[in-house]
Order: structure tokens, then C-alpha cells, then sequence
């Protein structure tokens, strides 16, 4: 259980990231995409990608409906990416899944900090898949498929 205070901390930052996100748009020039949807509950996301000449993520953008923790998980997983290299991306992605599973990591990535955040979520099994919907949007669309779920 996390201490009151710092719940409280999560929240707001969760609330910020709904309110107003930072990477909140669709990217007009990109290379892979991906849409992910859950059925139960009606959130919706799509993810654009926009690779460097390193190979590495450049540019990450998302368009998308549903509740605060599905689109502050959207805008804090496109901060966390850009810049890294799309098996970074993978890891960090499982390394996520983990965190609003179980309420923790071992992840040594410093990126897993910015995104401690939402392993309150962990407390809500029924609020996971809304977490993780954007991140198994973001895996599809480097995986070239398309589409992905949350069922």
C-alpha cells in the first residue's frame, strides 16, 4: 500500500497527464501505427511512430479516448519512449506491464520512475487493461501489426 501522500502525488500527475497531454496528436509523417481498443470498457488508442535515421524512436504521437488512466498512460508512455531503440522500447514496455500488475518493478531502466505513477493501478485489476492498452499499441505498431487488444 502506498502512503496517502504519495497516492495523492500519483493522482494529480495522473489527472495532469488527462487533462492536458503532452503528446496528444496524431503525426501526420509517420512509419509504423497501431490501434488498440477495449472492448469492455471503450477505451480507445492509436499510436504513430516516427523513426530516426538511427533506427531509434524520433517521434511518438497517440490519438485516443477513454478514462485518466488509459490517456495519462498514453502521454507518459510516448514521453518515456522517444529517443530509444525499439528493443529498449520492448523491454520497457514488460518492465510497464509488470509495474501496474503488481505495484512493482525491478527494472533498473531510469525511465520506469516516470511511470511509477500509475502502479496504484495495481490495486484495481479491473483498471490494468485500461493502463496497458496503450503500451500493447505501441508494441503492435513496432511489431508492424496494426491492431491490438486488450482482450
Amino acid at each position: 500500500m502506498m502512503p496517502d501522500d504519495v497516492r495523492d502525488l500519483y493522482q494529480d500527475v495522473i489527472l495532469r497527464h488527462n487533462r492536458q497531454p503532452e503528446r496528444m496528436r496524431l503525426l501526420e509523417t509517420f512509419d509504423a501505427a497501431a490501434r488498440g481498443d477495449n472492448p469492455l470498457c471503450g477505451d480507445r488508442c492509436e499510436v504513430r511512430v516516427l523513426y530516426g535515421s538511427d533506427g531509434r524512436l524520433a517521434e511518438v504521437g497517440f490519438q485516443g479516448r477513454g478514462c485518466a488512466i488509459s490517456l495519462a498512460s498514453a502521454d507518459l508512455m510516448a514521453l518515456a519512449v522517444e529517443g530509444r531503440a525499439p528493443e529498449d522500447v520492448r523491454r520497457l514496455a514488460d518492465a510497464f506491464v509488470g509495474l501496474v500488475q503488481t505495484g512493482g518493478t525491478d527494472s533498473g531502466d531510469p525511465a520506469i520512475e516516470s511511470l511509477r505513477v500509475l502502479s496504484g493501478v495495481a490495486e484495481y485489476p479491473s483498471r490494468i487493461k485500461c493502463a496497458t492498452l496503450p503500451w500493447a499499441a505501441l508494441t503492435a505498431a513496432l511489431d508492424g501489426a496494426g491492431e491490438a487488444s486488450s482482450e
